[in-house]
């Protein structure tokens, strides 16, 4: 039995500012209970299960776990034995071995005995845990796959894996923080259906936070609805769901329009993409679409069908090894082969939103989006060229230095560690602009996504995850680019806020006439915004057409209905 009485969570910000993530909390979770939570983003979920976890102190109240007493005073003494009888899976996380999917297993049930899984000696650990960990791995439907490499692995298989080390701790209550993201309806199941065995099998009591209104409904019989940190309701699961989506804004009806003018061509594509140790190649091949000015493109399809991979050589992160990707700039068609400065003007005019769209943790949100938006700006970007005739650089060199402003810093650091450069040559060629001229961009995108504007002077540590998301988008939206790419950032957000970034998007591209590409595995919001969808399969495209077809096709291909 977990018995939580009166919780109070208060954060004091950078600012001096305080925030009540938690205000006077209590419920209650029978043995071998999946206890579900629901709420929008910033509601306190994921702190609520991090206070469970005992790594989130908090300020006022009492939590009761069989004979053991938490409170404010003693939390620091006892955080170790919440550690001990709890697991947790946190969302985005991973946290894998670069080894075989039964090593990272038997990694945690040796590490459990000496309480640092670095100092493992993995010879001996298969001798005694093996058998230990096939069992586990049978449990999460991954035996098949015990001598894979974990890294190789689909986004629902690690899901699955990390599940699978979570078991091997043998917690008394597992804590799952959105558990089944990022995965196609197929893979969400097998995530969901894994939930089931273990609670099934191990009796293991299980809180579950979703703000899926399927995943909830296939998993618990009550759940808990937050509502700005404190508890809304607690009752029958169709009841809180029900509730929960009524406060969902109108679908915004983008006007019936013809689309007939080509953008961009992709021609003949062809790509090999070898995945080390996993025995698994992904070939692209036979790509051939145009995309057309103003539309909401959608590229759908199974985990590992190459929507992203297609993403990124149209966004010349990648090269194709065949074919060819034009995009219209100025009434004239420019290869993404050909770098220089016709390539950086659609890339000045491009934005790339990333899966692993994480920005600087302990930095403000302003000074991210300055950083971001000024390789966008004018004045920047000429400078840049002027910068780079003074150092030598060729047209070509900066043209590369110049894409790399569009990935995530780390994937950028990377690049330019190969090639023995310094971070600081993206700084010098450049700069950051004013927080005045930030303003001008961010204001209005940050109030299309139901943004408060103080959120700027927050740090990105310190927002909810569904904040995160937006505001992760509000970077890339603030440049105002003619050609938006968004690669499955949505994962994250609850229907409320997903339907508010929907309609918000609908209406950028109503207004400024931008055009969007999309990859995504929430059909209800590929449904929503998309004006025509790409249905991949196995690097190859399948079908295209109405979104509505295009989705159910791909609901069939995946044997699951979508709304289980």
């Amino acid at each position: 039995m977990i018995k939580v009485e009166h919780l109070t969570k208060i954060y004091k910000l950078n600012d001096n500012n305080m925030i009540k993530a938690l205000d006077d909390v209590s419920f209650e979770v029978e043995d071998s209970e999946i206890y579900g939570i629901m709420g929008v983003s910033g509601s306190g979920k994921s702190t609520l299960l991090r206070i469970l976890r005992g790594v989130e102190p908090f300020d006022e109240g009492k939590i009761t776990i069989n004979d053991l007493e938490v409170t404010p005073d003693n939390y620091t003494e006892v955080a170790h034995q919440l550690k001990e009888i709890t697991a947790i899976h946190l969302q985005r996380s991973f946290g894998l071995w670069s080894k075989t999917v039964q090593d990272n297993v038997i990694h945690k049930l040796a590490g459990m005995k000496t309480h640092d899984e670095s100092t493992v000696d993995l010879e001996s650990a298969r001798e005694e845990y093996l058998d230990e960990a096939l069992d586990i791995l049978d449990t999460v439907g991954l035996k098949e796959k015990a001598e894979h490499f974990a890294p190789v692995l689909s986004g629902g298989e690690k899901q699955r894996l990390v599940l699978a080390r979570q078991i091997a701790k043998n917690p008394e209550i597992l804590l799952l923080d959105e558990p089944a993201t990022m995965s196609s309806p197929k893979k969400r199941r097998e995530v969901l259906d894994t939930i089931k065995r273990i609670n099934e099998k191990y009796n293991t009591t299980i809180i579950l936070v979703s703000h899926e209104p399927e995943i909830q409904r296939y998993l618990s019989e009550r759940v808990l609805l937050l509502y700005n940190g404190e508890v809304s309701q607690v009752n029958d699961t169709n009841t809180i769901v029900d509730l929960f989506l009524s406060k969902q804004e109108p679908v915004y009806e983008l006007p019936e329009k013809e689309y007939n003018d080509p953008i961009i061509k992709v021609e003949d594509l062809e790509r090999d993409f070898y995945l080390f140790r996993g025995g698994h190649v992904l070939t692209i091949e036979d790509i051939n679409f145009q995309v057309y000015k103003g539309e909401i493109l959608a590229l759908i399809g199974p985990t590992g069908s190459g929507k992203s991979e297609i993403l990124r050589m149209i966004a010349g992160f990648e090269e194709a090894d065949k074919g060819k990707i034009s995009i219209l700039n100025n009434e004239e068609w420019i290869s993404m082969d050909d770098f220089g400065q016709n390539r950086m003007q659609i890339r000045k005019n491009m934005g790339f939103m990333h899966q692993e769209f994480a920005l600087t943790p302990h930095t403000t949100i302003i000074n991210q989006i300055a950083s971001k938006i000024a390789p966008k700006t004018d004045h920047v970007y000429k400078d840049a060229i002027s910068k780079a005739e003074e150092l030598g650089l060729s047209q070509e060199t900066l043209d590369i230095l110049y894409q790399l402003t569009d990935l995530p810093r780390n994937e950028a650091i990377d690049k330019l560690e190969k090639v023995n450069l310094s971070p600081e040559v993206l700084d010098l060629l450049f700069p950051s602009i004013e927080f005045d001229e930030v303003m001008e961009y961010a204001q209005p995108v940050f109030e299309a996504l139901d943004l408060p504007l103080p959120l700027l002077n927050r740090q990105f540590i310190e927002l909810s995850g569904g904040q995160k998301v937006r505001v992760a988008i509000a970077t890339v939206l603030a440049s105002n680019p003619d050609i938006l790419i968004l690669d499955e950032p949505f994962g994250d957000l609850d229907p409320i806020t997903l339907r508010i970034v929907a309609n918000s998007l609908k209406k950028i591209n109503e207004s400024l006439g931008t055009t969007i590409i999309l990859v995504s595995h929430t059909m209800e919001f590929v449904n929503e915004l998309a004006t025509r969808t790409i249905l991949l399969n196995d690097g190859k495209i399948v079908d295209e057409g109405n979104t509505s077809d295009i989705v159910d096709e791909f609901i069939k291909l995946e044997g699951v209905e979508d709304n289980d």
